[in-house]
């Protein structure tokens, strides 16, 4: 009995309608999932590893898809088995929750904004486990202390926009495991969030597992990922299953092409430790070619200048300021010609605002920041349009800084016309050749981002950024919201771009292997300031700030053997950067432990 499976998918095909006639999501897939195991589900966008999962869930209908053939069966608690492809709605709704638990990729469009965190975690005891107001409130509070959320009590009576993302992924899990389902449906749950938490969520995952012998189903792309949960894994390209095997084998001998591509395309944290390898190289990626490092020059060509930005926080009947949030507070950094700073540190500890603040996208309270002898901060408005020429953004989201109704070709086009560098027929061979720079065929010139792949549209967010031949590219989370593979190639053309064309770098990130592949130089942060800041080598294999160290023993390690347990991952709970509006911090003030290598003394809460 013990061995019978919970969840078995068989021959499973679905097709989406569209106007073009069918597609199909899923060809043929089938595998089970065993009591109290862990199956993940691995694969790149469009693969259709969370078509299947919400084929189990029978929500796939939702969204316009149909389960065109095969076999969902789904033992029940009684222990008598169904197969979902074939049971109504109706009864559907009380498997949903209650057998079955489902944890979303984006929380913030799982959780209902408008209804507090306690309502929305006692609806589904209510419903399913008859309780009572008081029981399932009881029962919610023992929920969110089991997936650790400081201040409990207080969560309840909050609404999902006052939560971070980690804490809003954590309610989300808290609402699956409610009602103690046989099977738990994870898809892809950590993407979005920060190495920290991602290491916390998936060692509560695994507790719970043990805890509660519930069976997961775990989608992700995240090879790293892969090696610390799962107990099997099934590899999916293309709508078809074309790999499966226990954790161990597909790691140390992957037989498809496929798999072997994907471990390949992993940048592994420690990698480059013990070799020679001073500066950033290439991923070796799918095509297997690496190229000579890149050296960079010594020239200065940004130098930023404690740097400080503080949001104003208002409140009172005369919308008066009553507080600060520090987000920025007294940091110091400059960037070489042709080489890559890195920003690493959790959602909130100000990387992204420094970028901004440089360039003053949002306005600094103080500090200085010139670049090539220009003091960007004292410019005006028509002085600060000349200098941002030099200096370009690329955003984590490009579909959000893509216009949805502009052609692809006018959206790159635009910095060109606005700086009347050239005019027609010239214009357009110039956009080509951005195309040609970045890989994109010619053909997705006419088209809309809409019609472009996650990868492909970030292509043309770099694209847009070297139009105007920038001397320093921000880039914000760039690569962040990309699949493996699509990563690497991402990654590989910016070092591409940066070897040909001498560009620097400030590369703001959360992902610790990423940045020990790009960078010459890293600074960590954490509540607004810098608290370690050195050459590449010197941060990855001697941290010595208490909170870097932190950062790389969360860092998911792709190899089954060295899984991380619980225990070692105790971090400190991040304390709020409001301060009240007299408050007046102390500046940063560093030591250098070897030549380069900073660590700051000031006193950073952590």
């Amino acid at each position: 009995m013990l061995d019978q499976p919970i969840a078995t998918i068989e021959k499973l095909r679905v097709e989406f309608q569209t106007k073009d006639g069918p597609v199909v999501g899923v060809e043929d897939v089938s595998f089970d999932i065993k009591p109290g195991e862990t199956v993940c589900i691995v694969g790149e966008s469009g693969s259709g590893k969370s078509v299947s999962s919400l084929s189990l869930m029978r929500l796939v209908e939702y969204g316009g898809g149909e389960i065109a053939g095969g076999r969902l069966l789904f033992n029940r608690r009684e222990g008598d088995e169904i197969d979902l492809a074939k049971t109504d709605q109706g009864l559907m709704r009380t498997i949903r929750g209650n057998e079955i638990g489902m944890i979303f990729q984006e929380p913030m469009t799982a959780l209902n904004p408008v209804f507090t965190v306690g309502r929305q975690l006692t609806e589904g005891l209510r419903l399913h486990m008859g309780m009572n107001r008081k029981q399932a409130e009881a029962r919610a509070l023992e929920l969110l202390n089991q997936v650790r959320i400081p201040e409990a009590e207080r969560r309840l009576k909050q609404y999902p926009h006052e939560l971070s993302g980690g804490m809003r992924q954590r309610v989300v899990i808290a609402m699956a495991l409610a009602c103690e389902p046989r099977l738990l449906i994870a898809d892809e749950p950590t993407t979005a969030l920060d190495v920290t938490i991602q290491a916390e969520i998936l060692a509560l995952v695994d507790r719970l597992k043990r805890e509660t012998g519930t069976a997961v189903m775990f989608i992700t792309h995240d090879m790293a990922v892969v090696a610390q949960m799962a107990d099997r894994v099934v590899v999916m390209y293309r709508g078809n299953k074309v790999e499966e095997g226990t954790v161990e084998e597909i790691f140390e001998n992957p037989q498809h092409d496929y798999t072997k591509a994907l471990l390949s395309a992993v940048p592994r944290l420690g990698e480059m430790t013990g070799k020679d390898l001073p500066e950033p190289m290439k991923l070796l990626g799918v095509e297997g070619h690496r190229t000579d490092p890149i050296p960079g020059s010594e020239d200065v060509l940004l130098e930023v200048r404690n740097l400080t930005t503080r949001f104003p926080v208002k409140g009172g009947f005369f919308r008066r300021t009553v507080a600060n949030v520090h987000a920025v507070e007294d940091v110091s950094f400059s960037i070489r010609k042709g080489r890559t700073l890195s920003l690493v540190g959790e959602s909130g500890c100000g990387k992204s605002t420094v970028g901004r603040s440089i360039l003053r996208l949002v306005e600094p309270q103080e500090g200085h920041v010139t670049l090539g002898g220009v003091d960007i901060i004292a410019l005006g408005h028509d002085g600060l349009q000349k200098a941002r020429a030099d200096m370009q953004m690329v955003f984590q989201d490009p579909f959000a800084s893509l216009n949805p109704q502009m052609q692809l070709m006018d959206q790159v086009a635009e910095p060109l016309r606005n700086y009347h560098v050239v005019k027609g027929k010239e214009l357009q061979d110039r956009v080509a050749q951005l195309f040609d720079r970045v890989e994109l065929p010619r053909s997705f010139l006419r088209r809309f981002p809409h019609e472009l792949s996650g990868g492909q549209r970030q292509r043309v967010a770099i694209a847009r950024a070297l139009a105007l031949n920038p001397k320093l590219i921000v880039a914000d989370e760039a690569v962040s919201a990309l699949d493996v593979s699509v990563q690497a190639q991402v990654l590989n053309l910016m070092m591409e771009l940066q070897a040909e064309l001498g560009l620097s770098y400030l590369f703001i990130s959360h992902d610790m292997a990423v940045v020990e592949r790009v960078s010459h130089d890293v600074g960590v942060m954490y509540l607004g300031r810098i608290v370690e800041m050195g050459p590449r080598r010197a941060v990855f294999e001697d941290p010595r700030h208490p909170y870097t160290r932190a950062l790389m023993k969360a860092v998911p390690i792709a190899d089954p053997h060295r899984r991380k347990s619980e225990k070692e991952l105790n971090f400190k709970p991040i304390p709020s950067p409001m301060h009240p509006v007299d408050y007046e911090p102390a500046p940063s003030e560093y030591e250098e432990v070897s030549p380069g290598h900073f660590i700051l003394t000031t006193d950073s809460g952590y």
